[in-house]
């Protein structure tokens, strides 16, 4: 079937197509019979009109993008759910794609998204290694070079020019590892992310610090690299097993390295909070089910995302904008328990 045209509907009226196309967009100077008309004849044929024709006139799409890094990672999903929920009070639709943690597939989104001629972007973005850090990927410098309103979400970049809304786990870590020295534990592992992403580089910092801040040593060999998702956290479960001098404890830097993690502490027979202490960060609904209760680091996401959408708005309005830094939040939790000696 053929789409209805603003022709169909003048022809139905009885009126020119100028005359439907004025009706249709509001426009005062018609009679108050040709209203009546070209309204009741597209109400009849079910015309709508068409939303990018209106934005090829207007210049705006009312439409944004958000790039998560992975779509099956329960923390990017409730941030994701955040921003749209935040966006669609505006009258924003959210197109949402996924990364999968590939900067590769993250350029294709983004330059998609700038044929289509979104408002404004949300990047999480996906670091580039070498050269002594995160470098700016050929999509996101296409994309910064033509003013097209971005906010990073989560993550940084240093080396890009835009503002972003973050989490600081600085004061969380702190007491995250003050609940672990004051229950005996000496030797700490951490099992963290990619070091080429900001998060991953933060959240190992703010425990290299707070094993400082309680007289604790920053063995790197206890230092397990992972890549934020589930197969890898499991590969540093039996990491930490096959050590031979086993760590009491262990911070896991994300929530589906956590979940590979416990399944395979699960299997070896590791008591959590008696053979091993867990703290891992985000704490995401399926963490409600473990026995014992984990203790976790989590952010505000539902903050997050609509700070982000808040800064972006502002951006497509043409105002300036700076940086968001959310606080972090520990929970402790059953599944710190005193050192095994």
């Amino acid at each position: 079937m053929q789409p209805v045209t603003i022709r169909d509907v003048a022809r139905a009226a009885g009126v020119s197509s100028a005359t439907a196309s004025r009706v249709l967009s509001g426009n005062p100077a018609t009679s108050a019979a040709s209203r009546e008309r070209v309204t009741a004849a597209a109400a009849e044929l079910g015309f709508s009109p068409n939303a990018q024709a209106r934005s090829l006139r207007s210049t705006r799409t009312d439409s944004i993008a958000l790039l998560i890094s992975d779509v099956r990672n329960p923390y990017f999903a409730d941030l994701a759910h955040a921003v749209e929920q935040a966006a669609r009070a505006r009258g924003l639709v959210t197109f949402i794609g996924n990364a999968n943690e590939d900067p590769a597939q993250q350029d294709e989104f983004l330059d998609a998204m700038m044929s289509r001629r979104v408002d404004g972007v949300l990047l999480v973005p996906q670091g580039l290694a070498g050269g002594g850090g995160a470098q700016v990927s050929p999509a996101v410098e296409r994309l910064l070079s033509r003013d097209i309103p971005t906010v990073l979400v989560d993550r940084t970049l240093p080396a890009a020019a835009a503002p972003h809304v973050t989490a600081e786990s600085a004061a969380a870590v702190h007491d995250a590892v003050a609940s672990l020295a004051a229950n005996g534990h000496r030797r700490i592992a951490f099992i963290g992310g990619p070091e080429h992403t900001s998060t991953a580089a933060e959240r190992y910092g703010c425990f290299r610090a707070a094993l400082a801040d309680h007289g604790l040593d920053a063995d790197e060999a206890l230092h397990f690299h992972g890549d934020f998702r589930t197969a890898s956290g499991a590969e540093g479960a039996r990491w930490l097993l096959g050590l031979d001098d086993r760590p009491t404890a262990v911070v896991v830097a994300d929530s589906p390295m956590a979940i590979g993690a416990l399944a395979v502490w699960r299997e070896a027979g590791v008591r959590i909070g008696v053979d091993l202490s867990v703290i891992t960060f985000d704490d995401i609904e399926a963490f409600a089910l473990h026995d014992p209760p984990l203790a976790t680091i989590s952010h505000d996401l539902t903050a997050m995302g609509r700070g982000a959408v808040d800064a972006l708005a502002t951006l497509m309005a043409g105002d300036p904008t700076g940086h968001t830094v959310l606080t972090s939040t520990f929970t402790g939790g059953a599944s710190i328990g005193p050192a095994r000696t």
